[in-house]
């Protein structure tokens, strides 16, 4: 399995994230989509036989009506020097 990130703008409510997880988990290959309002985040679980590219993923979230681009893992903190 891979696992995509997207930071996701002009969300409102949890039914915003709803619309952006059917829209993207419409998309081949995307086993699961999951939003979270509150950090402005969407990650994406993909099927590696048939993944979605990250623009396809994008133009969903779009087509949703939102602005998506594609962000590090939650998780991952920034390298201090």
């Amino acid at each position: 399995m891979t696992r995509l990130h997207f930071i996701v703008t002009g969300m409102h409510c949890t039914s915003c994230g709803l619309l952006i997880d059917d829209a993207v988990e419409e998309l081949p290959g995307v086993t699961r989509s999951t939003t979270d309002v509150r950090t402005g985040r969407t990650t994406v679980d993909l099927d590696i036989t048939n993944p979605p590219s990250e623009q396809d993923i994008i133009a969903a979230i779009a087509q949703a009506g939102y602005t998506a681009t594609p962000a590090p893992p939650a998780d991952t903190a920034p390298a201090h020097p």
